[in-house]
């Protein structure tokens, strides 16, 4: 597990401070993460999309349909950015103009490719599942073929990456310490809710610890 060299187009000019390229730092981030959004340009029109994902080494995964436009286009080896956001803390200034939030990001570069090798294909569905529920592929029926068929996984490696990380309280002007206004952070975490059994669930079906104990 090496780190990433920062390129020309992943330095972190604004606040470079808070730029990280450490392999570790980057991978933390992405494996708590839930959502990636995917940035690329079809026919001059640029998209943004919203999609789950998962990682394995330096490799990151993303499937879905295999009518997705999205991943139609990816597959044709245009460039793509991947970014991912986890936000944990608003912080609260004294003056509106030094509010800031304590945040981790990922930006990845690259070009995603097709995978068509049934057994990657398999172990990255696989990888999507318990990224977001870890324990849960054991338990479930697994994709038929022709499930298979119907979903497209695209493969990006992360070779062109960089994190930007902000921690800490409020940095206010000298002058406005003395003015009375609570000021500080406020963490925000995920949390779960007690989990809702479906209507046509099998009468005596326990809850499995990897729910009733979640956590990211």
């Amino acid at each position: 597990m090496s780190d990433f060299s920062p390129t020309e187009r992943t330095q972190v000019k604004r606040l470079p401070k808070r730029g990280k390229y450490d392999s570790e730092t980057v991978y933390k981030i992405l494996d708590e993460a839930f959502v990636c959004h995917v940035g690329f340009v079809a026919d001059g029109q640029p998209y943004v999309i919203p999609t789950n994902f998962g990682r394995v080494g330096d490799t990151l995964y993303l499937h879905g349909s295999a009518a997705s436009r999205m991943l139609r286009t990816l597959s044709e080896g245009i460039p793509v950015c991947v970014t991912v956001t986890l936000v944990d803390g608003l912080v609260l200034a004294r003056s509106a103009f030094h509010h800031s939030v304590n945040y981790r990001s990922v930006v990845i570069l690259g070009t995603a490719r097709l995978v068509s090798d049934p057994t990657e294909k398999m172990e990255a569905l696989r990888l999507f599942t318990e990224h977001i529920m870890k324990g849960r592929w054991d338990e479930i029926r697994w994709p038929t073929e022709q499930e298979m068929k119907g979903t497209t996984v695209l493969a990006l490696p992360l070779e062109e990456v960089s994190a930007k990380v902000r921690v800490g309280g409020p940095v206010d002007d000298e002058e406005d310490y003395s003015l009375p206004v609570w000021a500080g952070v406020l963490p925000l975490t995920t949390t779960t809710n007690a989990p809702i059994p479906d209507t046509r669930l099998k009468e005596g079906t326990p809850v499995p610890n990897y729910i009733s104990n979640y956590s990211r």
